[in-house]
């Protein structure tokens, strides 16, 4: 490997496990040490981070710059699927949500949209995209996850799934599939509350989690946990913070060895259950190898520091997940170089603007 984990220190390592949001259109103190004292492996970009298309890249052009005197290069990570969760700058056009691409002109139509998200993540220097979203649609569109959905049929789902998670693979996207074992089968929305799924894990086998097996072995390179109850199997935690779902379920079933990835846990829901500090330290006993969450500063440190505590204790397990991170940013060709590659935001807009008129919209 390019990258030799023997030659890090501790603090670049759980470095590694961590992504951190922003409150700003700008780059704060704080931002500043979690990257250069904290040594942290990725920022997550919101909307509210950039007004305007030069806004984000220059964003992300001083994020690298920041991260220059590291060993491992940064990961931008995005989340970009179109429809309502619309992160892009205003200045291109809206695509539509994943099922009224579906509904509108199934698979090809989905390669086409999906193609234009990877193209623009690409030239903007954004290297993770936590989609697609492979969760059933089993209720309205106004539900958490409703239209974002593809459809309710598992072999769609799979299929459309599979062609996203493909178009950013090809422009060096690392694609998130989320919300692992499927968001479809609870009426609550995890931002809010913790949805509670009142099924046994085979029924779950049987629909929900078969769009995910089916991207695993199309070589899925991460998986987001999501924050979801199963009593049968979770007793009272969600999946994302309960060793015994990611270790038998995911890890041993289906010996899947790539990476798995929060959900973010400033959620009203986490917070309120287990408190910023402890929802960290649960999400790393529990096994992920990404931590993403957005906190104030004093919690921030407070918790990273709890990690660094806790790393002679568990030097195996930091180990395996940062040996994860680092074949992921090898594998997708990672740096902290300038952005070369402006869009054509005239050309872009267009193909969007054909994708709208499919959609009747």
């Amino acid at each position: 490997m390019k990258y030799k984990i023997n030659e890090l220190t501790k603090e670049e390592k759980i470095g590694q496990m961590l992504m951190v949001g922003m409150e700003t259109n700008y780059i704060t103190d704080r931002i500043k040490k979690l990257i250069q004292t904290y040594k942290i492996g990725g920022i997550i970009l919101y909307r509210k981070n950039f007004g305007t298309y030069k806004d984000l890249i220059k964003l992300i052009e001083a994020l690298k710059e920041l991260n220059k005197e590291n060993k491992i290069p940064l990961t931008i990570a995005i989340d970009q699927e179109g429809g309502r969760v619309n992160r892009l700058p205003p200045e291109f056009h809206k695509l539509p949500s994943a099922n009224l691409i579906e509904e509108s002109g199934s698979t090809e139509l989905v390669k086409q949209s999906s193609g234009i998200i990877a193209q623009i993540l690409e030239n903007c220097g954004i290297n993770m995209n936590f989609a697609p979203v492979l969760d059933l649609k089993n209720f309205r569109d106004k539900h958490a996850i409703g239209d974002r959905a593809y459809s309710n049929n598992k072999d769609i789902v799979s299929k459309d799934g599979i062609t996203f998670m493909k178009q950013l693979q090809e422009k060096k996207v690392i694609s998130v599939i989320k919300h692992f074992p499927g968001h479809g089968s609870t009426k609550q929305d995890s931002h809010y509350t913790l949805p509670i799924i009142q099924k046994s894990y085979k029924e779950l086998e049987q629909e929900d989690i078969i769009p995910f097996e089916r991207a695993i072995k199309n070589g899925a390179d991460a998986i987001l946990v999501g924050h979801l109850v199963i009593p049968k199997i979770t007793t009272i935690h969600p999946a994302s913070l309960s060793r015994v779902f990611i270790g038998k379920y995911i890890r041993k079933k289906y010996r899947y060895n790539k990476l798995l990835i929060t959900d973010d846990l400033k959620m009203k829901a986490i917070k309120l259950f287990y408190g910023e500090i402890r929802a960290v330290k649960k999400a790393f006993d529990a096994g992920n190898d990404i931590i993403v969450f957005r906190y104030n500063k004093n919690k921030e440190e407070k918790a990273i520091k709890g990690l660094l505590n806790a790393y002679e204790k568990n030097i195996g397990r930091v180990n395996r997940s940062v040996l994860r991170i680092l074949k992921q940013k090898e594998k997708y060709n990672f740096d902290d170089n300038t952005i070369k590659s402006p869009i054509n935001l005239q050309n872009i807009n267009e193909q969007i603007d054909e994708i709208r008129e499919k959609c009747n919209i």
